[in-house]
């Protein structure tokens, strides 16, 4: 039937008489309105979701607190031993803890409540940091406790990773998860560039026992907001946490190739295209010392300006073609720095590096909330934190070593072309990559289903009391 006729009083005024060219003078305004809502974020699982305001408020408070430690316990060894060694030996003690409890706590968030996970890892985040701060007080501070505490952080960060990565697809509607990942982006990305940043002033004018202690705040912040969040229990019929049931997920993982190639493309481009170790020996290459930390933040930048221009991600729906372009864009963007002869072209191509690791990034988080079932989700998790975690802790090995042996810049632009390598190799071995479509993809099908279900039984246990 045709449309029904709007009242007169309702009617469109005539439109103004068109600019010299020929178009309405307003249609410039319109097309910037247009691109404006094209682009912006997706505030959807922000507006749908409490438990979502919820833990990204509580994760915005963490992240910005975390950063404060995390540039603080390098500063105090550094002046407690004027060692470089013993800077990098807090990485070493962080390797094991995290792989280890990483894969367990993986297959904790599939037996447990996700909620009380994340509460109960988030307590023990935040006494680490009054034992930091106790530590700082003393009149003559020790080292041994800050290597403890970083290796117990790196515990417990692994045992809260799944847990809380395996929230977001029970909190956030499956046509949503696109955007809530972007949204997660963003509140990472302003605490990494505001965390350190007030961290450098905070340490170097009031000391590190501040930092600390602003540290332990954030923590009494986030615990109290994530009291507030519904319980998310476990699936019915949940596993028990074991060996076997760590073998189960790292099976389901092999056995889709789609995800296998995610998490192998991640790994290449961090391995060979990390350039974070070489840095100091960059700056002073380029005569730029005062850039060292425009070097460290420009990555960061990137991403940002991506996560708030986030909007069109949420159009994609090819997520494993939009993983192996963004991460190639990621090692030619890399490379081309290590082959820039001026500071400023550094810096700026360091910025789209970063802005292309965060689209890549958001088609990870987009395929791997879309397509694994919530029994596995949590098992899943793990694997991901491993192969975001070790592939940047191996790069910068990679990159010092190459740096060593052939000479910095080559350590930078070689890498970048070896990332662009790798990834197109990866995408020519692995087709199901590159032909994933959350349209069409069978398991994104059975988790949109499973969603479906348990939204329609939630929905009903009202009526039914």
């Amino acid at each position: 039937m045709p449309p029904e006729q709007p009242a007169p009083s309702e009617r469109p005024a005539p439109p103004e008489q068109p600019a010299p060219s020929g178009r309405p003078a307003s249609a410039p305004a319109g097309r910037l309105r247009a691109l404006a809502r094209r682009v912006r974020p997706d505030l959807a699982p922000w507006r749908s979701s409490r438990d979502f305001r919820l833990l990204w408020s509580a994760g915005l408070v963490t992240t910005f607190g975390s950063f404060l430690t995390y540039v603080s316990v390098p500063l105090q060894i550094k002046d407690l031993t004027g060692s470089s060694l013993a800077v990098g030996l807090v990485g070493a003690a962080e390797l094991v803890p995290l792989v280890v409890c990483g894969l367990w706590g993986g297959a904790l968030a599939d037996a447990l409540d996700r909620r009380r996970m994340v509460l109960a890892t988030e307590a023990g985040l935040g006494l680490l940091s009054l034992l930091l701060l106790a530590n700082a007080l003393l009149p003559h501070p020790l080292l041994w406790p800050l290597y403890a505490v970083a290796a117990l952080t790196a515990a417990l960060d692994g045992l809260q990773r799944p847990s809380l990565d395996a929230l977001t697809p029970r909190i956030v509607a499956h046509d949503q998860l696109t955007a809530a990942a972007a949204l997660n982006s963003l509140r990472w990305q302003v605490g990494a560039i505001a965390g350190p940043s007030l961290a450098g002033v905070v340490a170097a004018t009031a000391g590190v026992q501040v930092a600390y202690a602003l540290d332990a705040a954030t923590f009494a912040v986030s615990l109290l907001l994530l009291a507030r969040m519904r319980a998310a229990p476990p699936p019915t019929g949940a596993e028990r946490p074991s060996l076997a049931a760590v073998a189960e997920g790292l099976r389901y993982a092999w056995s889709r190739k789609e995800l296998l190639g995610t998490y192998a493309v991640d790994v290449v481009a961090m391995l060979f295209a990390f350039p974070n170790a070489v840095f100091p020996f960059l700056a002073d290459r380029l005569h730029a010392p005062w850039a060292l930390g425009l070097m460290y933040a420009a990555s960061s930048a990137g991403g940002l300006a991506v996560s708030a221009t986030s909007g069109w991600a949420s159009r994609v729906h090819r997520q494993g073609r939009m993983v192996v372009a963004a991460a190639a864009l990621w090692g030619a963007a890399v490379a081309c720095a290590g082959l820039a002869g001026r500071v400023w072209a550094v810096l700026l191509l360091l910025a789209l590096a970063g802005g292309a690791d965060m689209v890549s990034g958001l088609g990870r988080s987009t395929m791997w909330n879309q397509s694994i079932p919530d029994a596995l989700r949590g098992r899943l998790a793990g694997v991901e934190l491993l192969s975001y975690s070790l592939g940047p802790q191996l790069g910068q090995v990679r990159a010092g070593g190459t740096a060593a042996a052939f000479g910095v810049r080559t350590s930078v632009w070689s890498g970048g072309l070896l990332c662009v390598a790798g990834v197109a190799a990866l995408a020519a071995s692995l087709p199901r990559l590159l032909a994933y479509d959350d349209r069409t993809d069978p398991h994104a099908a059975a988790v949109r289903a499973e969603r479906e279900r348990r939204a329609a039984a939630e929905a009903a246990e009202p009526a039914a009391v």
